[in-house]
């Protein structure tokens, strides 16, 4: 966290912690005195204990927040940041406290106030040195070691060395070496190869070495045959150590969230998973009863408290998903619903360097305008053998390394190429490199991961058939298809599977003249309704001619006798298309059709059979179409056209069009929304509470 947060306006969830802190510590400090947890009454054990009484173990709640799914949502990361602020607050207050009250030889000359006096300058030059000087030596230590390489050994020695000297210099003038230890997150980067390996070591250290022994010392220390459970004070105490906290958060929560305008179901939640307690605080209850401060049955409790606070977050996270489902709304990431304001996330994957030229072109035409822009993640799709997998190198924890000439080869080619384009168009472009490294079984699922994670609105896959000279597709690689059908089905997005067939021989799109003729088929479903928004951002670019074609059914009372004899007809679940269809389209009408920006034509057909004529009519004519891949109800138009469909995956229209059978110039892109979060599994949607 940002040490200088206390010195800016707070924000949102600056005041929850806030107001739940203040309301746990002055409970705290009226009920803890009378309840005789330390031996004698000491001003500074009372401070202590309310102040750990209203902290929160943020690691704690992170990883609870982060595993329960909910990391994303609104109340998650105002959750996470809360405990954050919590934490940070609470422990800087012990820090200074130390200085206050630190622990000293009983042989000291020294008076309290020179004590006080000299610990506070040199911790101030400490933190300095340390904010001021570090940060130098540790950028230059990453900018000699890049990533990919193998870090040195003399500048790894460096700064563990360095790191150990700030760390372990406070104990000279008295000060606490283990609050010392919280300056390596000031010098520190937060990016860069020391700060991974030093941390992925630490994780590391912490869950194999350092929590086994930590808990064994603390079940060692917290001696239950000492606790006097046959005392009512002992359980009082206990009691009143769980229901401070608990009371407290909810209590500060209730009254920040009734100025902010929580709901207050949610602020009891929030007031509920604050209270959560972790390591720092069944340490701070040990070592007070080590020292001699508290009895062993005082510090048992503690320990027991902070134990059951975090039993009751896993069932208030559950609450929180429940309700949150009832609000949520009905899709996850669309370009749909995408807020004109956000920049656009794409998820562009390539199998190799033949697939750049398509995916530069295809960049080009969805760039939009330069605010907000559009932010591409070009993704290399690559199968992982035997004999790139012999080649992997694990240069840090959690760092991997692909050592395979062919493998790398082509990934410079890729990144060389694309990021001429983007240097050429840096306007409203941003470009990010990543890869798919994995057999075709996992493949699906990193890329769903990844789309998740960088939180996308469509992903783009290449078909899996490539054209061949003569124009026409070969049989195909049934990897990717596998990859490419499992994604559709599970895609947290939208999905995009692109047939090239000519895009990517287009040497340069215009910005100053129409160089390049589209279409987009309208006919009904939500997934013309994604290509047709898809449609919207390739209409704003000048060298874009967009034409839209929607197919309407002809209502002629024969062929309305005819579809009723041969094909039953869902009214109230047509209606409801229907009138979506209509909404959305006369939006896009009004946006860019009405101005003249876009062409439009319709089309009154009766049956599948006239809907596949005048497909095979627009042979030609333009260079790319964008479809649709289904998601229509009872539409008559295409009712029959899958029984002889040769790749479902590109639904029925998109298969006529990338047929061998239609033009062999025309690229075909067909369009899949995400699917309906009912249908869903796990607890991992992004919904919004507040």
């Amino acid at each position: 966290m940002d040490p200088y947060v206390l010195f800016k306006v707070p924000t949102r969830d600056a005041k929850v912690a806030y107001a739940g802190m203040l309301s746990t510590f002055i409970l705290a400090c009226s009920i803890t005195p009378f309840l005789n947890y330390s031996q004698e009454f000491k001003i500074q054990f009372m401070l202590v204990l309310s102040i750990s009484l209203s902290s929160t173990a943020s690691p704690v709640l992170t990883r609870i927040i982060t595993s329960c799914k909910i990391g994303k949502s609104d109340i998650g990361q105002l959750v996470i940041a809360a405990g954050m602020h919590s934490d940070f607050i609470s422990t800087l207050l012990i820090s200074i406290g130390y200085i206050a009250y630190p622990i000293r030889e009983e042989h000291s000359n020294k008076s309290r106030v020179q004590e006080i006096l000299e610990m506070s300058i040199a911790l101030a030059v400490q933190t300095l040195v340390t904010a001021k000087v570090s940060p130098i030596i540790m950028n230059w230590v990453n900018n000699e070691n890049p990533e990919g390489k193998p870090l040195k050994g003399s500048h790894l020695v460096l700064s563990l060395a360095y790191m150990a000297l700030i760390c372990s210099c406070s104990p000279v003038y008295g000060y606490s070496s283990i609050l010392s230890s919280f300056m390596a997150g000031i010098f520190f980067p937060s990016e860069g190869r020391v700060s991974k390996w030093v941390v992925g070591k630490i994780n590391y250290l912490l869950t194999t070495i350092f929590y086994p022994i930590f808990f064994i010392w603390m079940g060692y220390e917290a001696d239950f045959r000492d606790f006097e459970p046959e005392q009512i004070g002992t359980w009082a105490r206990l009691l009143l150590l769980f229901l401070i906290p608990t009371i407290g958060k909810i209590a500060g929560t209730l009254l920040s969230g009734l100025v902010l305008g929580f709901h207050w179901p949610e602020s009891v939640a929030l007031g509920l998973l604050l209270s959560t307690k972790g390591h720092y605080q069944m340490y701070l209850a040990m070592a007070a009863k080590t020292a001699g401060g508290i009895s062993t049955s005082t510090g048992t409790g503690m320990v027991i408290a902070a134990f059951f606070t975090v039993v009751h977050a896993p069932l208030v996270v559950a609450h929180i998903i429940k309700r949150a489902r009832k609000r949520a709304p009905t899709h996850r990431m669309a370009l749909q619903l995408l807020d004109p304001s956000n920049e656009l996330r794409l998820l562009l994957c390539v199998h190799g360097p033949q697939d750049v030229p398509t995916a530069i072109n295809f960049m080009e035409i969805s760039r939009g305008t330069a605010e907000p822009g559009i932010v591409i993640y070009l993704t290399d799709m690559i199968e992982l053998t035997d004999q790139i997998a012999a080649t992997l190198v694990h240069d840090d924890v959690n760092t991997v390394s692909v050592t395979d000439k062919s493998v790398t080869e082509m990934r410079e080619q890729v990144t060389t190429a694309a990021q001429a384009y983007v240097d050429q168009n840096s306007d409203g472009v941003t470009l990010r490199r990543l890869l798919a490294l994995s057999t075709f079984n996992v493949m699906p699922q990193d890329l769903c991961i990844l789309a998740e994670d960088l939180m996308v609105a469509l992903i783009i896959l290449p078909f899996h058939k490539r054209q061949r000279a003569d124009g026409t597709l070969d049989a195909g690689h049934s990897g990717f298809r596998y990859v490419n059908r499992k994604v559709l089905r599970n895609a947290p997005c939208s999905v995009g599977i692109l047939v090239d067939r000519g895009l990517g021989l287009i040497e340069k799109i215009s910005r100053s003249y129409i160089s390049l003729n589209v279409a987009v088929i309208f006919i009904s479903g939500k997934d013309d309704r994604e290509a047709l928004a898809y449609a919207g951002r390739v209409a704003r670019h000048p060298g874009v001619k967009l034409t839209v074609i929607r197919f309407l059914v002809e209502n002629s009372a024969e062929n309305a006798s005819r579809r009723a004899g041969n094909y039953r007809v869902n009214i109230a679940e047509l209606e409801e298309e229907m009138k979506l269809d209509d909404e959305c389209f006369a939006e896009f009408y009004e946006r860019h059709v009405a101005g003249g920006h876009v062409a439009y034509m319709e089309k009154h057909l009766a049956n599948s059979a006239e809907t596949y004529s005048t497909l095979m009519s627009l042979e030609g004519q333009y260079a790319l179409i964008i479809v649709g891949r289904g998601g229509r109800v009872n539409s008559i138009l295409t009712v029959g056209m899958n029984d002889w469909q040769q790749c479902p995956e590109l639904g029925p229209i998109g298969d006529v069009l990338s047929g061998s059978d239609f033009s062999v110039k025309t690229s075909v892109l067909v369009i899949q929304t995400n699917n309906v979060r009912g249908e869903l599994d796990g607890l991992d949607d992004d919904f919004s509470i507040m």
